[in-house]
């Protein structure tokens, strides 16, 4: 008997190697896919200005570093003592107004020159729901525990997710025609929102990328969302809060990513990282014995083979 139903991914066209250069941006699972590609010591730039959920908090970031419109006084607003940007996560406020323009200008221009070599933009979308602030009646990435009688909750239709997802892969293909995208919807649930909103939500996001992702031959989907909830379907693959994915769950995801996106000719190179991973990781009862000495020293001679082998890896 089977008690489980696996989910077959078509291996992609577009392959991830030790040369491709990766941007991943999104909600808190692009954090997961950026811990492994470290560990794997891939190229990569992760979430540049702190975790964003939405479709188009995502879009107004992309499209801001390639068109280069530099932050201004105007995208900030001072609460609580520090200076705070509606549009990217508060992670990175600041007490001082200048240093905070200083810092998300700087960080802009590195995500500009970043879209312009990278090779793979992986975006995770977390949710369809955004928040208006009443003020401005403008949308925002991030709220910033500002009480939430100043916002308006709204729920972005498919079309309007749909139009975000063309523009991005519009624009950021103009300004990179070698980029290749990969879409996935987190496998995190936002019950805050309610189960029945979850779910409306969810919906929203895997319809409108469907029906986006079709019309570009760049463009690839991978089902984290589909193997938590059809394959993973139960709750030992979740962490304590029963909403996000486990260690255990999240290593099965990647898994079936590196299957269906990396390239099989780095297998090797990953197989022999994990190895000296685990021994950079081993914690003996004594670090003077002779033979402890030995397992180091014959772990920093693999290190420098590997580096000397594969000089574009950086193990340092």
């Amino acid at each position: 008997m089977n008690f489980r139903t696996p989910i077959n991914i078509p291996k992609s066209n577009h392959l991830i190697d030790y040369y491709s250069k990766v941007v991943s941006m999104g909600s808190c699972f692009a954090e997961n896919i950026s811990v492994k590609l470290e560990e794997y010591k891939f190229q990569h730039y992760n979430n540049p200005f702190g975790i964003l959920f939405q479709p188009d908090a995502v879009e107004n970031i992309l499209l801001r570093a390639v068109e280069m419109r530099l932050f201004t006084e105007a995208d900030l607003f001072f609460e609580n003592e520090l200076w705070h940007c509606f549009e990217v996560h508060s992670e990175l406020n600041n007490p001082d107004k200048e240093d905070m323009l200083i810092n998300l200008n700087g960080i802009l221009t590195y995500l500009n020159g970043q879209l312009q070599v990278c090779s793979h933009l992986i975006i995770t979308l977390g949710t369809a729901w955004t928040y208006r602030f009443s003020h401005t009646q403008k949308r925002v990435a991030n709220c910033h525990k500002i009480p939430q009688s100043n916002f308006t909750k709204e729920l972005l239709s498919v079309d309007e997710i749909k139009s975000s997802l063309n523009n991005i892969q519009s624009k950021l293909a103009e300004f990179n025609p070698e980029i290749k995208f990969i879409f996935t919807v987190s496998p995190v649930r936002h019950l805050k929102d309610g189960f029945v909103e979850n779910q409306l939500s969810k919906s929203h996001l895997i319809s409108a990328l469907h029906s986006s992702i079709n019309y570009y031959p760049s463009s690839t989907y991978f089902p984290s969302y589909e193997i938590m909830m059809d394959d993973l379907r139960d709750y030992r693959f979740y962490a304590g809060d029963m909403l996000h994915p486990n260690q255990t769950a999240i290593d099965y995801i990647w898994s079936h990513f590196v299957e269906s996106h990396v390239s099989h000719h780095v297998f090797p190179i990953m197989s022999e990282l994990k190895n000296i991973q685990k021994g950079l990781q081993h914690r003996p009862f004594n670090l003077n014995t002779e033979q402890h000495q030995l397992f180091v020293q014959k772990l920093h001679e693999r290190i420098e083979q590997l580096q000397e082998k594969y000089p574009f890896l950086n193990l340092s």
